[in-house]
């Protein structure tokens, strides 16, 4: 979360840091018997899964939507932001179990942005496909709320 406080991720078109764009993030998958979590701070591609249409590093995340963030008092409000597409790996055999994934931004070395888990999964020659949730305050993917 300190990351988001210093600003070292930017996911929409504005407010650009000083002299950068928007910055690049990735989905990665991770095998069912690795340790990501919320004290992963980068991407590795240690545990990351392997096979036939996966890459290393994962996929692209569109993040075509800017994170909107709501006060409904002067100390409560809700900071939130979902990519804009869902997140699809294509044409690709993943036969060991997997079950996280992990977004991350390439733009700034690698550091981790959330950690997702799901149920256990395997592909083979098939499209596995994260949809994403609606935009809102209480079901986008990341959510900083205050009290």
């Amino acid at each position: 979360m300190g990351q988001l406080m210093t600003a070292t991720h930017n996911f929409g078109v504005a407010p650009i840091r000083a002299g950068t764009g928007v910055d690049t993030f990735k989905a990665a998958l991770y095998l069912k018997t690795a340790t990501v979590n919320a004290a992963t701070t980068a991407y590795s591609a240690s545990n990351e899964v392997s096979g036939t249409g996966y890459s290393a590093g994962g996929v692209g995340v569109t993040m075509g939507t800017v994170p909107t963030a709501t006060n409904s008092s002067a100390t409560a409000g809700v900071a939130f932001v979902t990519p804009s597409a869902s997140i699809t790996y294509t044409t690709v055999t993943l036969s060991t179990a997997f079950d996280a994934v992990l977004i991350y931004n390439s733009t700034q070395a690698d550091k981790a942005v959330s950690v997702h888990t799901f149920g256990s999964q395997t592909i083979t020659a098939g499209t596995f496909t994260l949809t994403m949730p609606a935009n809102t305050t209480t079901t986008a993917l990341i959510r900083l709320a205050t009290t």
